[in-house]
């Protein structure tokens, strides 16, 4: 087997104007493409953050996480970042609600967590 890395992710959001904000103008990804697919009724974002790709699928009428944070299945998506500190100055100024700041007790790196528009469970982490 020859795994080479992680191609993209994929989240599945409620409300594509709320997610593609979040995601594009709050975070910073970019846009590779959007399409409306009629026969499932749904949208398909692609967007790219320093070579990582996401995967924004708007779907209607989706069951809500059943629980925060540990829920079966994805736990959350981390993001690597030089400065948790100043990551959660910019991520405060925007409007997004970030949890008090701790020390990884394996790596003893600072991190942090926030949700995006449907509740899904973000890190940053240094």
């Amino acid at each position: 087997m020859n795994l080479k890395k992680v191609h993209h992710i994929a989240i599945i959001g409620s409300n594509y104007e709320q997610s593609k904000h979040f995601y594009v103008d709050l975070l910073g990804f970019s846009v590779i493409r959007e399409n409306y697919r009629p026969e499932r009724d749904d949208y398909k974002i692609d967007l790219q953050l320093d070579g990582m790709e996401l995967e924004l699928f708007i779907i209607k009428n989706c069951p809500k996480r059943p629980s925060y944070p540990e829920a079966y299945g994805l736990r959350h998506l981390a993001f690597a970042v030089d400065s948790v500190d100043d990551t959660v100055r910019e991520l405060n100024k925007k409007g997004i609600i970030t949890e008090p700041i701790r020390v990884d007790a394996y790596t003893g790196k600072k991190m942090t967590f926030f949700s995006d528009p449907d509740n899904l469970p973000l890190e940053i982490h240094e």
